[in-house]
């Protein structure tokens, strides 16, 4: 009797060394925390993802999708499963009347900012505050500066169990940093999208990238942090409230609320997973407790917990 070949072996007959096993994961996320995947899988295009994608359906193991690792916290005990590492980066301009920017669901999108603005076109400026990637951006509805994906997708090419689709911005269902894919309403995975941007020159779109960056360095603590970690509530902001109840400072082992934004946590250095979590928890029942206020995660909690 012959041993079903391990999910592992199969992707590895298709992707070769693109399939590595055990590997640390905390180098990939911008907090620079958790532990291992069971099994990593680095894409490099679109088509690679959705090929990935196929057999890792076709064999009915457990994935994630790991885009900048901006947004998310792995735990300490790693990831099971099949976790999909997506530097798919192609990026193509339109000009015209109504220029516009396709690229694939790897690219960051600060970087994606930039290099609109370094070609004058304009509409993706509060993109530059952006550490994620288009993939997690358009998954999330990200935004920032009172920009977001919403007022800049045109469509975005999702894949499904029936192939390949194209969602417009009103079929994503987009809301404050949610959609029909982060709501669980459409079972698609992101491979590209097309943003909408205006025409400007080189200096108008940099100056206002500049000013963005300076605001944000000004609010935002630098190094291996994670944030915003909460959603803001209907008329307030998670850092108002979480300074307010007297938290900025807090620590929990090496993870500390920060000192400048009280929306963003800090790795000082070999920090827990579990740290966060417990920071996040004190912080929810502490404002909870002096607000009535319960705070919503924006970050996701992945892997074993």
């Amino acid at each position: 009797m012959t041993t079903p070949a391990r999910p592992v072996d199969v992707l590895r007959v298709h992707f070769g060394d693109a399939v590595q096993e055990n590997v640390p994961l905390a180098p990939y996320t911008s907090a620079r925390i958790g532990g291992n995947a069971d099994v990593l899988v680095t894409v490099k295009s679109a088509d690679e993802l959705a090929n990935v994608m196929q057999v890792i359906w076709s064999q009915g193991v457990s994935y994630y999708i790991l885009g900048g690792g901006s947004n998310v916290l792995v735990s300490d005990k790693g990831m099971r499963g099949v976790t999909v590492l997506n530097r798919a980066k192609e990026v193509k301009f339109f000009g015209g009347g109504q220029p516009k920017v396709w690229c694939e669901a790897g690219v960051v999108f600060s970087n994606l900012a930039n290099r609109c603005a370094s070609k004058g076109y304009a509409g993706l400026e509060w993109g530059a505050a952006v550490p994620g990637t288009i993939g997690g951006a358009v998954f999330g509805n990200a935004g920032a500066f009172g920009g977001d994906v919403a007022g800049n997708l045109i469509c975005a090419e999702l894949l499904t169990k029936n192939g390949r689709e194209k969602f417009s911005a009103a079929q994503m269902g987009y809301g404050y940093r949610t959609s029909v894919l982060k709501r669980g309403d459409v079972k698609a995975i992101v491979l590209s999208a097309e943003l909408s941007l205006k025409n400007a020159t080189k200096e108008e779109v940099t100056v206002k990238i500049e000013e963005f960056s300076e605001r944000r360095k000004a609010t935002q603590p630098p190094g291996a942090s994670m944030g915003s970690m909460f959603k803001n509530p209907a008329g307030d902001y998670a850092g108002r409230l979480i300074e307010a109840a007297g938290l900025k400072g807090a620590r929990i082992g090496n993870a500390e609320i920060s000192t400048l934004h009280g929306n963003f946590f800090i790795n000082h250095g070999r920090t827990e997973a579990e740290d966060i979590r417990a920071l996040i928890l004190l912080a929810q029942k502490t404002v909870k407790e002096k607000f009535g206020v319960e705070l919503e995660l924006e970050i996701e909690l992945v892997g074993e917990w």
